[in-house]
């Protein structure tokens, strides 16, 4: 009895459009994933950071953006406010802020004095480095155009694709 009560009931929910002309319920498979297209242009997790210090939305990253926000992202992990930072921390820092624990730049490069320890300083001058790098038009800012890196020949999961690829590629 109850049963039957619940049949009716998912009868009577189903609309015109999940029927078919014999009043059967139409059940549709997800449609199949489809390739990407290999991607010609990406961001350094870097690059992603910076874009998104742009404190007035005008689309640039100014200098003072960048070093304010290098600031905000540095004092959330310096939570003790020891004015340094360990290299598990800054592994913190960078899956936080750059998406990975094991992304660029790595612990090694900005911590400039190599004393295990990684001040807001030595930050803020690996990032200034980073700055002079990425602003291709020297205007004082860096755009998303100037945020992206261009591939010349398309790569996905597997490495190279397209007409220059390696050729003993499986």
């Amino acid at each position: 009895m109850i049963l039957l009560a619940l049949l009716s009931m998912m009868q009577a929910a189903a609309t015109p459009a999940d029927q078919g002309a014999d009043n059967t319920v139409v059940v549709t498979a997800r449609p199949k994933p489809f390739a990407q297209t290999p991607a010609t242009m990406v961001v350094e997790p870097v690059a992603m950071m910076i874009a998104t210090l742009d404190s007035d939305g005008d689309g640039k990253t100014t200098r003072a953006e960048m070093e304010a926000g290098v600031k905000r992202s540095y004092d959330a992990i310096d939570i003790t406010h020891q004015g340094s930072i360990g290299y598990l921390q800054f592994a913190d820092w960078a899956e936080r802020w750059l998406g990975d624990r094991n992304a660029l730049p790595s612990p090694f490069d900005v911590d400039r004095d190599s004393d295990n320890r990684i001040t807001l300083a030595e930050l803020q001058a690996h990032f200034s480095r980073l700055f002079s790098r990425f602003d291709r038009d020297h205007d004082g800012a860096i755009s998303r155009a100037e945020a992206l890196t261009i591939r010349t020949i398309p790569a996905d999961a597997n490495g190279p694709t397209g007409p220059l690829a390696p050729r003993d590629r499986k």
